[in-house]
């Protein structure tokens, strides 16, 4: 099995240059943990915003600015600075015997799936893999 046979081609992606408020309606709104970051350029993939990087940079403008500018302070606040900006990416004819492995070792929560292009194509979560596993042992 290859990460085609299992990843999510129903992307919901972000701009670089939206804001961390925009992010953050966006997951919301959309019950997502993961959003790869698109170049505003060039659609490329330039990044990876997560739930938990959101909640900690939340938490961090909570505690130095209070709950009162924390709406403002999310509005200023570019996708592009609290993203990650080093990752590791797959391709779609990636074996999963190997990706499952890098998911344990890494204590990962997704992998972006993109072309020879860097755009990208799908992702990978390790709910996408609990899934492979119901199927598995249903079967």
């Amino acid at each position: 099995m290859h990460v085609s046979d299992i990843m999510s081609t129903n992307l919901v992606c972000i701009s670089d240059q939206a804001t961390a408020k925009d992010a953050h309606l966006l997951m919301q709104s959309r019950g997502v943990r993961h959003l790869p970051v698109i170049s505003e350029h060039d659609g490329r993939l330039v990044g990876i915003l997560t739930h938990k990087k959101m909640i900690s940079t939340v938490i961090h403008m909570l505690t130095a600015y209070g709950p009162d500018a924390l709406d403002r302070k999310e509005r200023k606040t570019l996708v592009a600075d609290i993203m990650e900006k080093q990752f590791q990416q797959l391709s779609v004819d990636e074996p999963l015997a190997v990706v499952v492995d890098y998911f344990i070792d890494n204590k990962l929560g997704c992998l972006p799936v993109v072309n020879d292009n860097n755009k990208i194509e799908g992702i990978i979560t390790s709910s996408d893999f609990v899934k492979l596993c119901a199927t598995l042992l249903k079967a």
